[in-house]
Formats: C-alpha cells, sequence, structure tokens
C-alpha cells in the first residue's frame, strides 16, 4: 500500500501514517519500493514473526519466574 491508502484506511493524519511508517521502516517491520513519486510499503513478515516469537520468549520467562 502507500501512504495515502494507509491514511485513509486508517482514518488518522497523512503526517502520523508517514512518521509510523518510519518508525516501522527503520525497525525493519515494513519494507519500501519507490515507483516514481510514489512509495509502496510492505510487511517484512519475517521480522515480524521473529519479533512475536521474542515477545511470547520474554513472557514466558516472566511467567517462569513470577
Amino acid at each position: 500500500m502507500n501512504v495515502t491508502d494507509i491514511y485513509v484506511k486508517l482514518r488518522i493524519e497523512q503526517s502520523v501514517a508517514s512518521q509510523h511508517l518510519a518508525i516501522l521502516r527503520n525497525e525493519g517491520f515494513v519494507s519500501t519500493e519507490r515507483e516514481g513519486k510514489t512509495i509502496w510499503y510492505s510487511i517484512n513478515a519475517d521480522a515480524i514473526k521473529s519479533f512475536v516469537i521474542n515477545v511470547g520468549e520474554v513472557l514466558d520467562t516472566m511467567a517462569a519466574a513470577a
């Protein structure tokens, strides 16, 4: 999706969507592809899966310590 599709679908300001997408891109959760003036955003499923696994491990560790 491009930033316009995202902010319209989420009903947020364009600047907010752009700021959040920049954070997600910097952390590797989304990737980008430029086509002229348009930037297309894609989810990096592998990065998200890894994040979810790591969160699960932290929660398991916390539960075992309690």
